[in-house]
């Protein structure tokens, strides 16, 4: 069932990370897609990419926070392909990481501009072309595990990627009774170009993943393209309104995370000695 055979998917990113990924994997199952990218560089290389693999592909080099590129890009997937099947609003980016306070109006703009006002947009243009395809047409719009969560230096961040949420179900009540549905992917942190966890964690600290999450790792870009597959595909038919979160189970765990003993804590701490846990017995244990 997770086929997309002469059905058309329009990413936006999707030049790199979770984007790309996402792009690959519809394209892998038959899709025809279109990708929103702003860097040169990157549009030009997923281009020779997917075309290598047998995918017939429009990429446009756009920034979807400039409402003349989100037109031009509508324009673009409607000549190309005359309709939508499925828009993958996948762009955003925290930018900067510091206490509230310290944000400016031209910072909280831009992050606007990225995590939530460019979905408004391009969801608005492109939501003709979803009702030329009609029932079964699919939106999923890329948040964060820390719209959930409290997120300490990420206030702003977190309060765009918290609003998509909102604004998804309630979109998805609205374009339900024309059976386009609407949902949330929301992603742990993942390993990509943008945020690259491997060269951000000192390698002291490195054999401490397997348990910090409880699936063992942090996010790769496939994650989220299977999450991606599956919602906007007829496996989904029935679900809309909904966020997915793709998070190895951080969210469930709620802070908790094992020690080296395989201890539960919510206490970890990295000293002189080496790692100290509090772990839910109530007893500390050491390495």
């Amino acid at each position: 069932m997770i086929d997309f055979k002469n059905k058309t998917v329009l990413v936006t990113g999707g030049g790199s990370g979770i984007g790309r990924a996402i792009a690959e994997a519809f394209g892998a199952a038959g899709a025809r897609v279109a990708i929103a990218e702003i860097n040169p560089e990157r549009a030009a290389e997923v281009r020779l990419s997917l075309e290598a693999a047998g995918v017939e592909a429009l990429v446009v080099q756009a920034d979807v926070t400039r409402p003349d590129d989100v037109q031009r890009l509508a324009t673009a997937v409607e000549q190309d392909f005359g309709g939508l099947d499925v828009l993958v609003n996948n762009v955003g980016d925290y930018l900067v990481a510091k206490p509230f306070e310290q944000f400016s109006d031209d910072e909280i703009d831009r992050l606007y501009g990225l995590n939530l006002r460019h979905i408004f947009g391009v969801t608005r243009a492109m939501l003709p072309l979803l009702r030329r395809k009609g029932a079964g047409s699919s939106i999923i719009s890329i948040s964060s595990i820390e719209g959930i969560r409290g997120a300490p230096t990420c206030a702003i961040y977190a309060a765009f990627k918290a609003a998509v949420g909102g604004f998804s179900r309630t979109l998805a009540l609205e374009l339900a009774p024309e059976g386009i549905r609407v949902n949330v992917i929301a992603p742990e942190t993942t390993e990509t170009a943008q945020v690259p966890v491997s060269l951000a964690i000192p390698d002291v600290n490195k054999h401490h993943i397997p348990r910090w999450i409880p699936l063992g790792r942090f996010g790769q870009p496939q994650d989220c393209a299977g999450a991606a597959l599956y919602l906007a595909s007829p496996l989904a038919a029935w679900v809309t309104g909904t966020t997915l979160n793709v998070d190895g189970g951080a969210l469930a765990a709620g802070g908790w995370m094992r020690d080296p003993t395989g201890a539960w804590t919510t206490i970890p701490l990295i000293t002189g000695n080496g790692f100290v846990g509090i772990p839910s017995t109530g007893q500390a244990s050491a390495v």
